[in-house]
């Protein structure tokens, strides 16, 4: 009995030296509550998220297709539209210049945003232009891309043409009069790129192969054919968009079967049967981060090169289309994909950006 009271007064005292302990311990506080990071939204149709850049002042910018311009400053988003004195709601490239002006590509031609208000600018056409092949782009003026050369002359790959802007005048630029052109006998140049050695490169749909102007003379690059399976066809394409010159000098083309790599004598192509992903072995959008790595976007999501082999990551994308790649100052890799969505992505999945305003 005794020992039994004895065991008793032992498990009193432990209970009473638990519940002491417990009474004493600092009490966890509630963690604040994360909130919600901004997003963009979305009103308009579908279309896509098609061009990105950052501006000197680290706000992000991102084009679309349906919804106009977005600003994205780390906390919030402001859309900007035909109502705020954009000339088009379908915004295909954006540029800073050395000035801190911001040139925006629409489908109605180009518009300047000085930091408050947007500026239609009207670049003059000659009068002896054919007129476009499709109904649909007659009275289009689209801008596909921008580039400002080191030279501080700006570039402007349209369906009307190619020109060269020094701060004055436009001056049309003839890449190659024989070709054909996508949708327009005029628009043989979509994506244009100046390399470390400062040629400028020119790439469009239509064109057999590539162009090189070295300041005097073009030079066209002729390019394998790459053949895909799309749908029940089988198409070939050689045209390439130039994309980017990589750290080790080798300049980067894209089309719709796959990719081109040119080390200064040699184009060597890129497909599905060479381990690059996707579907059809689209490619749209190629950049190369701060630490060297390549990455690919086309119909099936991100893809990472390593200089050996590619990586594909889709986690999170509602839509697996992209279209654009940007990396931020602090190294963050932003994504646009069809049907608008933008995402960020946090080096395994995606963390959609997007709201649908109902």
């Amino acid at each position: 009995m005794k020992k039994i009271l004895r065991q008793l007064q032992v498990i009193t005292l432990l209970s009473i030296a638990l519940i002491s302990t417990a009474c004493n311990r600092p009490v966890k506080k509630d963690l604040p509550i994360e909130k919600e990071h901004a997003k963009l939204i979305k009103n308009i149709g579908n279309g896509n998220v098609q061009c990105g850049m950052q501006d000197k002042a680290g706000n992000l910018w991102f084009g679309t297709s349906d919804n106009g311009l977005y600003k994205y400053n780390g906390k919030s988003f402001s859309q900007f539209l035909v109502t705020n004195g954009l000339n088009s709601n379908n915004i295909s490239c954006l540029l800073e210049d050395k000035d801190g002006k911001i040139w925006i590509g629409t489908d109605e031609g180009l518009c300047l945003y000085d930091g408050t208000t947007f500026s239609k600018i009207q670049i003059p056409l000659p009068k002896n232009l054919p007129t476009k092949k499709e109904e649909l782009y007659r009275n289009s003026h689209w801008v596909f891309s921008i580039l400002q050369a080191k030279s501080g002359k700006l570039w402007f790959a349209t369906i009307d043409g190619v020109y060269l802007f020094d701060g004055k005048t436009f001056t049309p630029f003839v890449v190659n009069e024989a070709s054909g052109g996508y949708l327009s006998s005029n628009n043989n140049v979509e994506r244009i790129l100046e390399d470390k050695a400062g040629n400028i490169w020119f790439g469009g749909r239509g064109n057999e192969g590539v162009y090189r102007y070295d300041g005097t003379s073009v030079t066209n690059f002729k390019l394998k054919e790459i053949t895909l399976q799309f749908e029940s066809r089988r198409v070939s394409h050689n045209w390439a968009w130039p994309q980017l010159e990589d750290k080790n000098g080798d300049i980067w083309f894209s089309n719709w079967g796959g990719a081109y790599r040119y080390d200064g004598k040699t184009f060597t192509s890129y497909t599905k049967s060479d381990g690059l992903p996707g579907y059809n072995g689209i490619v749209a959008k190629i950049i190369e981060d701060k630490n060297g790595t390549l990455w690919f976007g086309g119909d099936a999501g991100l893809s990472r090169y390593d200089g050996k082999s590619f990586s594909l990551f889709k986690v999170g994308l509602n839509n697996p289309w992209i279209w654009e790649i940007l990396e931020d100052k602090t190294g963050n890799l932003w994504v646009g994909t069809r049907n608008t969505g933008l995402y960020l992505f946090d080096g395994k999945t995606f963390i959609d950006y997007t709201e649908v305003k109902r």
